[in-house]
């Protein structure tokens, strides 16, 4: 008789290894540099709160004997500042501070100019003409020194600058909402409103409103990331939190004096503010490709490649 063999067995194998780009790319939705940027505004929000716990020393306390401390001295990760203060310290505090002035100036703005372009876009008019003119004067002048104006004007101060902030930012807004607005009047489900005798009130905020929320959220996104420039540049000049405060700004503006002799006091605030901002513009970009179809379409083309194009061109 034959002997009949043992059936081979075959053993389960691992499952593939997914590396930490994939990761973040699936986490991002697909796009690793939208999780890129969700990952640092995520980061600076968790320090900006636990701030208290995580710093390892008083932001405000000096010590005149350990003025201008490099990094990774005397239990100073970072170093100290031009009077002796804990560097890291003030960087974790001071993140409050940023967050505020980039977010807290936008929500203003984003609610005082998105009422100015809607009714301006709805109403028409001598009323948008007037609104529409008032917006070009704003918008020859340069943001940094209109702000900069106001902000003489009204006196050094963190309420000052946020105001500062807020006027620079209205017009922006105001256009963005007003030309959707004037594009959407001409849609036929709004002709529909207006014909079955809805109000003005109902047809703009029932309506109108909630097709303007893609363009707002994207561009106040990008908009949370200029002002974290803007507001360390108001800082930087003396117009903002007044110290003793953590500003970042400030920091960077107090750090001048040691440039030659220890530069970290400067370029590391300096550092913190650009990876900020360039965390909330790659946010806003990847918000921007989830909210826009043809960002998407796009993003899947490149992705498919040219043989997959073909195939499907074949194919029709």
């Amino acid at each position: 008789m034959k002997a009949t063999a043992a059936p081979a067995t075959t053993t389960p194998s691992a499952p593939p290894r997914t590396s930490w780009r994939a990761r973040l790319r699936t986490a991002g939705g697909g796009n690793a540099a939208t999780a890129t940027g969700g990952c640092i505004v995520a980061l600076t929000v968790l320090v900006a709160l636990f701030a208290p716990w995580l710093a390892p020393a008083d932001p405000l306390a000096t010590d005149p004997a350990a003025i201008g401390l490099g990094p990774l001295s005397d239990g100073h990760l970072l170093g100290t500042d031009e009077v002796g203060r804990d560097v890291l310290s003030r960087l974790m505090h001071g993140a409050r501070l940023a967050l505020l002035v980039a977010v807290v100036p936008t929500l203003l703005a984003l609610l005082i100019g998105g009422l100015l372009g809607l009714v301006a876009g709805y109403v028409g008019g001598w009323l948008d003409s007037v609104l529409m003119r008032l917006f070009d004067v704003m918008f020859s002048f340069p943001g940094i020194l209109l702000a900069l104006g106001i902000g003489v004007a009204l006196g050094p101060g963190l309420t000052s600058m946020v105001i500062a902030m807020v006027v620079v930012t209205v017009p922006e807004f105001g256009r963005i909402v007003r030309g959707s607005v004037v594009s959407l009047r001409q849609e036929q489900y709004v002709e529909a409103a207006a014909a079955l005798g809805y109000g003005h009130r109902r047809i703009a905020l029932r309506h109108i409103t909630p097709n303007l929320l893609g363009p707002l959220v994207v561009f106040a996104t990008l908009q949370t990331g200029r002002n974290v420039i803007l507001g360390a540049s108001l800082a930087f000049l003396g117009l903002g939190a007044q110290p003793p405060a953590p500003d970042w700004g400030q920091m960077l503006s107090g750090g001048r004096a040691l440039l030659v002799t220890s530069p970290h006091v400067a370029t590391v605030p300096g550092l913190v503010i650009v990876v900020l901002a360039v965390g909330f513009n790659l946010l806003g970009d990847g918000v921007r490709d989830r909210l826009d179809p043809r960002s998407r379409t796009a993003r899947s083309t490149r992705s498919a490649g040219p043989g997959t194009l073909r195939t499907r061109w074949s194919r029709s």
